[in-house]
């Protein structure tokens, strides 16, 4: 038997007591579900006129699910791999109903058998040496978010640490002493350590004595003392990448994210000669495979190899018309 006026208890209690309380997911898992659910919800506002808290089940049909993926893809400009993220949350809700609500079985095998959309694979962007030199230059060090936005790019492109790793840094997880390494919680609740260099202690000394930096305290801060934002991050990003642009034109031909900061460290230490399982551990990959990207993209790791072949023998052919007479039988 079906219970129309369930879905907002179903939605609670599949992110208290599923999410939470039985599986114990992250913050980041809590956060993208979370959006999903109110993109979904904000579009059934204008498309079902139904406030959130009216909707039923019956109306989450596999048809309105498959409107509202076309609706973020298109009038978003959501990507295809944004849109199978979207859709992961959803049939995860829908295998949680299935449980709680037997009589939506049929609804749901329909929602759960609406496919991901394949999208294309691109080669990773990440910055050469001399256009990490031309960003790190830009930022005013004159100022205080001058040295802030320094030393995170400086921090970031050594570590190779995710964005929401860096702007969730306390002090207590950076040692700067003998042993010199930043301690984070990254994706999947795993706690990993990553050394830092001689120049990156430098340059985060200088940073935590001008913080006066209690062990409690955030890292980098926004102008109001609290936790920089994801988008206050990509602001600075942009603006900086802007200003370097003018020293070092290939950056004109690359979208620089935060995320590429990561790609950048990997591609570092994989051109340095270090084995990817070395790299899949520096940043905390769940497997060795995942790296296999970092290997497609490095044009000079190909370049090398290609030296080591033995070319092919083979004569250059000339190119001879074919007789007139020929040519207008092969045509007929």
């Amino acid at each position: 038997m079906k219970n129309n006026d369930g879905f907002p208890a179903l939605l609670e209690k599949f992110f208290t007591y599923r999410l939470i309380a039985q599986r114990r997911v992250s913050q980041h898992t809590i956060a993208s579900y979370r959006d999903t659910f109110r993109l979904l919800l904000q579009f059934a506002n204008k498309y079902l006129k139904k406030q959130p808290s009216c909707i039923k089940v019956d109306d989450l049909d596999a048809p309105f699910i498959s409107t509202f993926l076309d609706h973020i893809e298109k009038k978003r400009k959501n990507v295809a791999r944004s849109r199978n993220l979207r859709l992961t949350a959803i049939r995860s809700f829908f295998r949680f109903v299935s449980f709680q609500e037997p009589g939506y079985s049929e609804q749901i095998q329909r929602i759960l058998a609406i496919p991901n959309k394949k999208h294309h694979k691109k080669l990773i962007a990440f910055l050469t040496r001399s256009e990490i030199d031309a960003l790190l230059s830009v930022p005013d060090k004159k100022t205080w978010t001058g040295r802030r936005d320094h030393a995170f790019l400086f921090l970031a492109i050594q570590t190779g640490l995710r964005l929401s790793e860096m702007i969730s840094l306390h002090w207590k997880d950076i040692v700067l002493e003998r042993g010199a390494h930043v301690r984070c919680h990254g994706k999947g609740r795993k706690e990993r350590c990553t050394p830092l260099t001689k120049q990156t202690v430098k340059v985060m000394e200088a940073w935590l004595r001008e913080q006066n930096g209690k062990s409690d305290e955030i890292v980098f801060p926004n102008s109001r003392g609290k936790r920089l934002s994801s988008d206050g991050v990509q602001y600075f990003v942009a603006k900086h990448v802007r200003k370097a642009q003018l020293i070092c034109p290939s950056l004109k031909k690359k979208r620089v994210s935060p995320h590429v900061f990561r790609h950048t460290t990997a591609m570092e230490l994989l051109q340095s000669g270090v084995d990817r399982s070395v790299i899949a551990l520096w940043l905390g990959h769940e497997s060795v495979e995942t790296t296999q990207i970092y290997l497609d993209a490095n044009l000079a790791l190909k370049e090398e190899i290609l030296k080591k072949t033995t070319p092919i023998n083979t004569t250059v052919g000339r190119f001879k018309a074919d007789d007139e007479l020929l040519n207008f039988l092969k045509n007929l």
